[in-house]
């Protein structure tokens, strides 16, 4: 129903009440009244919401729609363990090394249940690639990178270091933060796993030595 779509959203985006309705110039009460069912947004209304959340205005108003919900979150939630554990199982674990699917790539791939993990990228001081899930050998999520080497202390050891410490929360490249000795990974990221990119850099020192740029999302 489209008042459980509202709440949905509002809270996937972290949005109380309060600030959903100051976002779109309305009460709080109408905001409620939206999630109760007791009334329901006007066209223009739809718009905004339309435009805040992302998503279609036909997508708000199907009933049918939103018996995907549910199913959608756990699929995310089983996606990102996947992730997870595919990430620590490849290129960062140096381990799960497979055949080049195009000339002069490195490859790598883990596989458990019905999802398939593939990572394939060209270069090497500075490289390009490609990550991709696959879900009964279907693609769900894929995420494109380029990352390059800036200066000569970079620490290709420390950048595998720092991957091995993904999490579900953000199963994309490192942590938000990671230091060790005079070494310093970063990641400034936007979206969540359905829709996001993102920057990692990496610091000796006070000098910047490697920077990488991210994005990606679900596939379907």
């Amino acid at each position: 129903m489209l008042n459980e779509k509202i709440v949905y959203y509002r809270k996937k985006n972290m949005l109380t009440q309060e600030e959903l309705a100051y976002l779109l110039n309305v009460s709080r009460q109408t905001v409620t009244k939206w999630e109760t069912g007791t009334i329901y947004p006007n066209i223009e209304y739809l718009i905004k919401l339309s435009n805040l959340f992302g998503v279609s205005i036909d997508y708000l108003v199907k009933e049918d729609d939103c018996l995907t919900l549910e199913t959608h979150k756990i699929e995310i939630s089983e996606l990102a363990c996947f992730l997870v554990k595919a990430k620590k199982a490849t290129y960062a674990n140096k381990t799960n090394k497979v055949n080049s699917s195009r000339k002069e790539s490195h490859d790598y791939s883990y596989q458990e249940n019905n999802y398939t993990y593939l990572d394939s990228f060209f270069g090497a001081e500075n490289f390009s690639g490609q990550e991709i899930v696959y879900k009964d050998e279907k693609p769900c999520w894929s995420m494109n990178y380029y990352g390059r080497v800036i200066e000569e202390n970079f620490n290709g050891d420390f950048l595998k270091e720092a991957l091995l410490q993904v999490d579900e929360e953000l199963p994309f490249r490192g942590p938000l933060f990671y230091q060790k000795g005079e070494y310093l990974y970063l990641l400034r990221i936007q979206g969540k796993i359905d829709f996001f990119q993102g920057v990692e850099e990496i610091y000796y020192q006070t000098y910047k030595v490697y920077e990488g740029f991210i994005q990606g999302g679900i596939v379907k």
